[in-house]
């Protein structure tokens, strides 16, 4: 039965048809005749157009109706005025035919069995991505990616009422057919085939009455004719691991930091002070996600004078094991810790406190999971082909092909991405330099060489030298740090004279050369000298950031305090000696998690910290000791202010081996000075003589040695006077009380 409602005379009822089995093939019938394989294509999910066939179409005066429902007893598009049955016409497709010269607006009723459920069809509306999205998608251009790819809530105006759902869109340029499926249709894809969009490889689907939080993946069928269920690449959050469905986001999060951002886009942060504090959230307190940890990680930063938080990898990783260097779903969250809005609730936090929150970045490999980018349409999209070229034989990993243009755009995008809808104020890109090679870790044989017949991966350093670049044009303040372990020349020095255009480079040669010196006996420490003098030869060759991060407790090295000799005393001074090395050496520091309170077990990330040790006096003492390096650090722009110039540091003791001591001097711009001295051997020197810059009273800032520490107690009761006593050149020098295995910091008393 057809239904109508009243119509006036300037707005006539459309006529409805009345068709039956077979009028859809017979001669004269207002319906289109359709080949009955592409229906066979549609529903198998092979078809590169089925907007062509469904939705409604104007043929000879008539609207023709078709609608995909698998398993309907009856099928019944539903206007303003009108109600029209559709016929079956063939595997689950319907239709129907309206005499009119205009498509009205619709829903499409489907009963299945006592069930009837009224809803919007996918395949009346026009693609919802512009083609100049889609221009700059296939030239690799396109740096604001989520506008274009991936699952977006959307809303539009109708005659009926309004319609939301949510617009799927992925780049898959090989694949036969895509079709999306979810808890929507209950993972069955015949009845959400895509659309191609022609040249530039992306399909398209607005599916309407799908909104927020809905898990949803990709049927791609390849040339082969084979199907396999894809996470979206573009996904912005994902189920729970094993899950790996991807979820449909819409982000309701009400930011707060204004005042921090506006800082951040005006501010240098290069030449500010920087003690970053590593954290591995899913062990830093083991149980609590991003929005429960907020104030509690907040408050301990503060307590403890960090000036900015480094998160270990935050995106989706399937296996918790790798720490999140494993990524997945490189534009989601790790859902084991929250969602999108939790992890911006907690950036907010800290910004909120005036702590900068740096991020760990992957782009140098991903994980081969069927599910994931592995292949994606059914050919090495992502990764290069070649497996010299495209696989790490260490890692057991794919390699990104940064010499196509639309994956070096998906991570250039992707990096732009978290500093801009997360907030994330600097990335720490890892592996810079398995990218830089192309014989990393690969024996001869196993190597292709660049069109110059170098090891250098061209494709790489422009992928880099990119990103870098369009991070600092779009994201003012946002900064990038390399973990780059080799002697590549300017990795900081901007892209515009050659450089990477990095902003810091992770120091891995002091990282090293310093934890090789203090393993030794002190009585051996004389024949390694040189490891703690080395860095200073090429310090300011780049701007560095010095780390003590997870690498240097993990996989049997066990935790840093472990690495000193000697006895419990010695070990806990031995810790409090190298890190007042550490904070007043050239370059920005980085401490990972459980260090500033000397953990004594190896880092496990299946676990918690080790907090019960906080409980001992010793272990306090350490904490109190970084929270006074830190003080006294950001305090002191002589520590910061001339980190990468070579003006900012002076030798004053550079070569006594046998003492195992070291003396410099940290200069800011305005002329204050602090005078650094370390005594790495458990002799005291009691009265050490140590050449200053001028006479006068000196004030005793930092004594690691301090009894509130865990130390001895012993120092220069506050101060040290410096005479008119010459010394290595210096026209002044003091008598210094230097105790074992010890840190003092001196400044001008009328600088204190």
């Amino acid at each position: 039965m057809i239904i109508r409602r009243k119509k006036s005379a300037e707005s006539p009822t459309p006529e409805p048809v009345e068709i039956t089995a077979g009028d859809t093939q017979a001669a004269g019938s207002p319906i289109n005749a359709i080949d009955y394989h592409d229906i066979e294509r549609i529903v198998d999910g092979r078809h590169h157009d089925p907007h062509g066939v469904l939705g409604a179409h104007l043929n000879n005066g008539h609207v023709v109706f078709r609608v995909i429902r698998p398993f309907a007893i009856s099928v019944v598009i539903v206007g303003e005025d009108f109600r029209l049955p559709l016929t079956h016409e063939h595997r689950g497709v319907w239709v129907g035919a309206l005499e009119s010269d205009t498509i009205p607006d619709y829903r499409v009723e489907s009963r299945y069995g006592d069930d009837v459920y009224l809803n919007d069809d996918p395949y009346r509306f026009l693609p919802n991505i512009g083609e100049l999205d889609l221009h700059l998608v296939r030239e690799g251009r396109h740096e604001q990616l989520t506008n274009a790819l991936g699952a977006q809530v959307m809303r539009f105006p109708s005659v009926l009422g309004d319609v939301e759902g949510t617009r799927f869109t992925v780049w898959a340029p090989n694949a036969q057919g895509i079709q999306v499926v979810g808890d929507f249709n209950h993972w069955d894809g015949s009845t959400h085939p895509m659309r191609s969009l022609g040249e530039s490889g992306v399909w398209e689907l607005f599916v309407p009455g799908v909104g927020h939080g809905w898990n949803y993946k990709f049927r791609i069928t390849d040339h082969n004719g084979y199907q396999s269920d894809k996470a979206d690449p573009m996904a912005r959050h994902s189920e729970v691991p094993p899950s790996t469905a991807s979820i449909v986001w819409d982000s309701a999060h009400d930011w707060a930091d204004a005042e921090w951002m506006d800082s951040r886009a005006t501010k240098d942060f290069r030449f500010g002070p920087m003690s970053v504090y590593e954290v591995h959230l899913g062990s830093w307190r083991a149980g609590l996600g991003f929005r429960d940890v907020a104030p509690q990680l907040r408050d301990y930063v503060l307590e403890h004078g960090f000036t900015h938080v480094e998160f270990m990898p935050l995106a989706q990783h399937p296996y918790s094991p790798s720490w999140g260097y494993q990524v997945t779903g490189y534009y989601a969250v790790a859902s084991r810790l929250g969602n999108p809005d939790d992890l911006k609730f907690l950036i907010d936090t800290l910004h909120q406190a005036g702590i900068g929150v740096i991020m760990d970045w992957v782009p140098a490999h991903f994980p081969k999971d069927s599910w994931a980018l592995a292949r994606f349409d059914g050919t090495p999209l992502y990764e290069h082909a070649d497996p010299r070229l495209g696989e790490h034989p260490d890692w057991g990993t794919y390699i990104f092909n940064f010499g196509r243009p639309e994956v070096k755009n998906f991570l250039v995008a992707n990096a732009v991405y978290w500093l801009q809808e997360f907030h994330v104020d600097a990335l720490r890109v890892d592996a810079v330099a398995s990218m830089l090679y192309l014989d990393y870790s690969r024996k001869a044989g196993e190597w292709l060489p660049n069109r110059y017949g170098g090891r250098e991966n061209l494709e790489a350093v422009e992928f880099l030298k990119e990103m870098n670049g369009v991070v600092h044009l779009r994201v003012p303040g946002a900064l990038t740090m390399a973990e780059e372990s080799t002697s590549w020349p300017g990795v900081t020095t901007g892209t515009e004279w050659g450089g990477l255009g990095f902003d810091f480079k992770w120091n891995m040669g002091w990282m090293n050369d310093s934890l090789e010196y203090v393993k030794h006996e002190p009585i051996h420490r004389k024949y390694h000298h040189n490891e703690m003098t080395f860095s200073l030869v090429y310090a300011w060759s780049e701007r560095f950031i010095l780390p003590i991060s997870h690498d240097e407790v993990v996989h049997g090295k066990g935790s840093l305090i472990d690495r000193m000799p000697g006895d419990r005393w010695q070990k806990l001074a031995g810790l409090r000696t190298y890190l007042g090395f550490m904070w007043a050496h050239p370059g920005k520091q980085l401490l990972f998690m459980g260090t500033e309170f000397a953990q004594s077990a190896e880092w496990n990330s299946e676990n918690s910290l080790d907090w019960w040790l906080t409980d001992f006096d010793e272990h306090r003492g350490i904490r109190n000791c970084v929270k006074q390096l830190n003080r006294v650090y950001t305090a002191t722009e002589a520590l910061w202010q001339r980190d990468h110039e070579p003006a900012g540091f002076e030798w004053l003791i550079s070569d006594d081996a046998d003492n195992n001591v070291f003396a410099w001097l940290r200069w800011g711009h305005d002329g204050k000075v602090i005078a650094c001295i370390s005594n790495f051997s458990p002799v005291p020197r009691d009265s050490h003589q140590i050449p200053l810059p001028f006479a006068g009273v000196w004030k005793e800032v930092l004594n690691t040695d301090g009894a509130e520490y865990g130390g001895s107690g012993m120092g220069n009761l506050g101060e040290v006077t410096a005479h008119e006593v010459p010394m290595h050149g210096r026209p002044a020098s003091a008598n210094v009380v230097v105790p074992p295995l010890a840190t003092v910091w001196l400044v001008p008393a009328d600088q204190a």
